[in-house]
């Protein structure tokens, strides 16, 4: 699946799958957090635009990464997402005219049936 196709770039520390809240369905996206700024960067650049079972996916950067909400089970590394955010030990990348130096670069990554 395409979870797996992330872990070419880097270790990924984070996923948050968006869910409808009623429906509990995928809504063809979500929010993926890697260990450093150089597997985001690499995974944005290689996957934005490829095509996966006859779907163009879009990745792109967000500036700040959305961890899952608290929940009863939620885990340590979502807990220090929430309170550090994520990519905030990391130095900056600056060859890149898309990010500023204040940026967090944990990448939103869309495709049709979510990310696994």
């Amino acid at each position: 699946g395409l979870l797996s196709l992330c872990y070419r770039y880097g270790e990924v520390v984070n996923i948050n799958l968006v869910r409808d809240k009623k429906t509990g369905k995928s809504k063809g996206f979500c929010f993926l957090c890697y260990e450093d700024q150089r597997s985001t960067i690499l995974a944005v650049d290689n996957f934005n635009g490829i095509k996966i079972k006859g779907r163009t996916i879009r990745v792109d950067h967000v500036a700040n990464y959305r961890p899952p909400k608290d929940s009863d089970d939620i885990d340590d590394i979502t807990k220090a997402l929430h309170a550090k955010g994520c990519g905030v030990k990391t130095p900056p990348h600056s060859s890149s005219d898309s990010l500023s130096e204040d940026d967090d670069v944990p990448m939103k990554k869309q495709k049709g049936e979510g990310c696994s």
